[in-house]
C-alpha cells in the first residue's frame, strides 16, 4: 500500500496552519507580538552584521516582504537600521534593548506553546523522528537549508 502524499500534504500544511496560529495567538495574548514578528526577531539575534536578504534567505520569504516587515518592527521600536561598516550601500539590523527583551520574554511563550502543542503530544523520541524526517524533507526541496540551529535558552 503506498502512501496518499496528497493526503500528506494536505496534513502538513493543516499542521502548520494550525500550529501557526495556536502560537500567533498566544504571543498576541501575552505580548502584543505576532509570529512573524518574533521569527524575524530571532534572526537577527542570531545573525551577525544582518541583512534583509540575511533574514529573507532564513525565512524563505521575499526581500521586498522581509523589507516590510522589517520597516513595521523598526517602527514599533524593536529594531534599527545602521549602516553596515563594511558596505555603505546596505544597512545592518540590530535589535534595540526593547526588543532583545522582547526576543526573550515572547521566546519564553514560544517555547511554553510548542512545549504544550507538542511535546505534551507525543514521546520525545517520536518528536525527534519527525524532526529528522521533516529536515530531511525540506533539504531535499531546497538543498541549501541549513540544519536547525540551536535557539536561545
Amino acid at each position: 500500500m503506498s502512501t496518499d502524499l496528497a493526503q500528506l500534504f494536505d496534513d502538513l500544511v493543516r499542521l502548520e496552519t494550525d500550529l501557526w496560529n495556536r502560537v500567533d495567538a498566544r504571543l498576541r495574548i501575552e505580548h502584543d507580538l505576532s509570529l512573524a514578528w518574533l521569527e524575524l526577531m530571532k534572526v537577527i539575534d542570531r545573525t551577525p552584521d544582518c541583512r534583509v536578504l540575511d533574514i529573507s534567505s532564513a525565512l524563505s520569504i521575499t526581500v521586498g516582504g522581509t523589507s516590510k516587515l522589517v520597516d513595521r518592527i523598526e517602527v514599533g521600536g524593536l529594531c534599527r537600521r545602521r549602516p553596515h561598516p563594511a558596505d555603505r550601500r546596505s544597512f545592518v539590523i540590530e535589535l534595540t534593548t526593547p526588543g532583545t527583551e522582547m526576543l526573550r520574554t515572547a521566546s519564553m511563550t514560544f517555547r511554553s506553546e510548542l512545549t504544550h502543542s507538542l511535546n505534551d503530544a507525543m514521546p520525545d523520541r517520536s518528536l525527534r523522528r519527525l524532526a529528522d524526517l521533516t529536515h530531511a524533507l525540506r533539504l531535499h526541496l531546497h538543498p541549501g537549508a541549513q540544519p536547525p540551529i540551536q535557539r536561545m535558552a
